[in-house]
């Protein structure tokens, strides 16, 4: 298990959990393979926390991750997150597939060694077949960003693709989802309580009621939400809110909008990440993913929202339009615009 120096630092990075407002924290992604300039333009951003991938299924242990956080310490950066890709979106977990309980075992070593590294957090993802999209389109003076048209497009996730009015051969019912959540979140939750980590919930991408087949009725609105953190009933199961998946929804489909979702969840300490990113517009019709400044929601709004509920965990720019310049300028320029928009509502705050 954790230390207690190591569980005292990794509290400091959830919300909720020190008098002190620390104030909204700036993330970014990368991924264990990270090269040292990686991390140095990180550190060269003001970069606070870092959200890291680990590709090799063997390096999915507690030493291997203290290792990961002793390297971007050197630079500066702490690790609020490990990615797993192993135990995100199962459809074996959120289906009843063969291998469910095998999956939900992998879950709770995975949530062990998290703890047991001192690692606070993980996002989760409960899609029983993918994210959902329809390639490629282009933006503001040829931007490559990923784009939505709900009547022609597919669900991947790991390798795997997903097709057709029915991905998994049959019409599965809200009753059998919501029987498979309880199953796995009743199982994982008293683990994570125990090794102190913290597990966000992401909303279903896109948040469409039925998608070849499978109602996407727990966490693609706001009743679903509020209904999943009741069954979980507990103060280490809460919410990472995708701003642009709830933006995809829009407030139509979602029942509330973004700025009410964040009130909500903060309220009762479940809001513990933000992927703060914009879409063009709201289903039904096509949408795309944009900079932040160049989709439909005023995301100053957003983040005086954040200001507002006194949020002190992390935020992080996801799936960023590919611009000229290279991987690194559409990070550069996400995370230039959020400390901009921090130091903003910091100021009106007074703070």
């Amino acid at each position: 298990m954790a230390t207690q120096t190591e569980r005292s630092y990794a509290l400091k990075a959830v919300p909720g959990f020190y008098s002190s407002y620390s104030g909204i924290q700036i993330a970014a992604q990368t991924s264990d393979n990270a090269s040292d300039e990686d991390l140095q333009f990180m550190q060269q951003l003001g970069v606070e926390w870092m959200m890291v991938g680990v590709n090799d299924q063997e390096n999915q242990n507690a030493d291997y991750y203290r290792a990961l956080k002793d390297r971007f310490a050197k630079y500066g950066l702490q690790i609020y997150r490990i990615a797993n890709r192993s135990v995100h979106n199962m459809p074996e977990v959120t289906l009843n597939l063969p291998g469910r309980d095998e999956k939900v075992e992998e879950f709770i070593t995975f949530i062990r060694n998290l703890g047991e590294a001192g690692i606070p957090y993980n996002t989760y993802a409960h899609m029983g077949n993918g994210i959902w999209s329809s390639g490629r389109t282009t933006r503001r003076g040829g931007m490559d960003a990923r784009t939505l048209d709900i009547e022609n497009a597919t669900g991947h996730w790991d390798g795997q693709i997903f097709e057709g009015e029915l991905t998994h051969g049959r019409v599965y019912s809200e009753d059998e989802l919501w029987e498979n959540y309880e199953y796995m979140i009743r199982k994982v939750t008293p683990v994570a309580e125990e090794s102190g980590v913290y597990i966000g919930i992401h909303p279903d991408d896109p948040p469409v009621y039925s998608l070849g087949g499978i109602p996407r009725c727990m966490f693609g609105n706001f009743k679903g939400y509020k209904q999943a953190m009741d069954i979980a009933d507990s103060p280490n199961i809460g919410v990472c809110l995708c701003v642009g998946c709830w933006l995809e929804g829009g407030k139509e489909g979602m029942g509330v909008d973004v700025i009410e979702a964040i009130h909500y969840f903060a309220s009762r300490k479940k809001l513990f990440k933000v992927h703060f990113r914009n879409v063009s517009n709201p289903m039904p019709e096509p949408w795309a993913e944009t900079l932040i400044d160049d989709g439909y929601q005023d995301m100053h709004a957003v983040m005086k929202a954040l200001r507002e509920v006194a949020f002190d965990g992390a935020i992080i720019p996801d799936h960023i339009p590919q611009i000229l310049g290279g991987r690194r300028a559409g990070v550069a320029y996400s995370i230039a615009y959020m400390r901009a928009l921090v130091q903003a509502v910091n100021n009106e705050a007074g703070r």
